[in-house]
């Protein structure tokens, strides 16, 4: 029985160091540590560009974008590279005389905010509006006034007659609030988060209570700037838009969009001096540096802010007050002298109030 038990004894101790001298092999071969993906794979709204690396030191790695596995005859990874549609990346690092890592797969989701071919980029900058100075952020504007045939697909009706009609003319007749329903009404026929929610109800301007469109009731509208539907420029953004944003002259034109001279007011605008008294197709002028049209002329342009005065410190991306009983237009019309297509007028009126001189322009946020 004692031998029986020194038998196990040694067998056990065998097994022991034939265990530990297998660890200790040499020869036995180490795996690669996985590759890292920097980012990560997620949902991303602008093109995105990803890098590997591995924690093995010698270690190659090699990818693939089209969801197969990938081997030592896939791409080799040498450099960053940019993704700009939904990929699933694979990814395997190698080293000679080691066995491979595992597979490591992410997923990324691209979903460009694409712009209507009519929009520019008016890339942020710093400039003094008479008052202070304002910085603004990257935004898009449209080149051009909101035609009488964009209306009358996105809300059913045209309100423009007598002064000027047809699908490329500017819309007038129109309010503050037409102008605010129209932003959100496009903004849901074409898959965009709205800007404009009304006392809480919501951003579908077809389930907003009766009064949404009432003097009184202009104050109840929260403007969501994140959301990346249509939306009217704010008053700092379109003056800033006006002189030119950032481009040359540094200094923008102080006097009119795209002229400091009056004289050559005529090639950029539509006012009283050239109009004919009547509205006139949109674009037909010159544009100003940022390729923007009728910024001086053709119609009124609505804007977000209330009306009230400017303030005396720096800002940064401003909304206007909070508080206030009339809303903010810019940039002179078809009726009007040369005066008050100054970039520095500023005109406002009632919520309520359509003319045949009032139109609107377009803006979104940018990402």
């Amino acid at each position: 029985m004692k031998l029986r038990k020194i038998i196990l004894a040694l067998l056990v101790l065998i097994s022991l160091l034939i265990l530990a001298c297998s660890e200790d092999n040499p020869s036995k071969p180490k795996t690669v540590a996985n590759p890292i993906f920097s980012p990560s794979g997620e949902s991303y709204e602008n093109s995105v560009t990803v890098s590997l690396s591995c924690e093995t030191e010698g270690a190659d790695i090699y990818y693939t974008l089209d969801g197969s596995n990938p081997d030592e005859t896939s791409s080799l990874y040498t450099e960053a590279f940019e993704l700009d549609e939904t990929t699933t990346v694979k990814a395997r690092a190698y080293k000679t005389g080691w066995d491979a890592s595992t597979i490591v797969t992410e997923v990324y989701e691209i979903n460009l905010i694409t712009m209507p071919e009519e929009f520019v980029l008016v890339e942020g900058g710093t400039f003094n509006n008479g008052t202070a100075d304002v910085t603004i952020s990257d935004f898009y504007m449209s080149k051009y006034e909101v035609t009488q045939g964009e209306y009358q697909t996105a809300i059913g009706t045209n309100p423009g007659h007598d002064y000027g009609v047809g699908s490329d003319y500017p819309v007038y007749f129109v309010s503050w609030f037409d102008a605010i329903k129209y932003c959100n009404i496009r903004s849901l026929q074409e898959g965009l988060t709205p800007c404009y929610n009304y006392n809480n109800e919501g951003t579908d301007p077809n389930e907003w209570s009766s009064g949404w469109n009432s003097n009184d009731n202009h104050e109840n509208y929260a403007f969501d700037t994140t959301a990346n539907g249509y939306r009217l420029p704010t008053e700092m953004e379109w003056m800033y838009a006006a002189k030119g944003g950032n481009q040359e002259p540094a200094s923008g034109y102080n006097q009119y969009s795209g002229t400091n001279v009056e004289a050559q007011l005529s090639n950029y605008a539509w006012y009283s001096s050239n109009s004919g008294s009547t509205t006139h197709v949109v674009g037909t002028k010159l544009p100003n540096q940022l390729g923007l049209y009728d910024m001086s002329g053709n119609v009124w342009e609505w804007c977000w802010d209330i009306y009230g005065s400017y303030s005396s410190s720096a800002q940064s991306d401003p909304v206007g007050p909070a508080t206030g009983s009339r809303r903010v237009s810019r940039g002179g019309s078809w009726y009007y002298s040369a005066t008050l297509c100054r970039v520095a007028n500023r005109n406002n009126s009632d919520p309520t109030y359509s003319n045949y001189t009032v139109g609107f322009r377009l803006a979104r946020s940018s990402e």
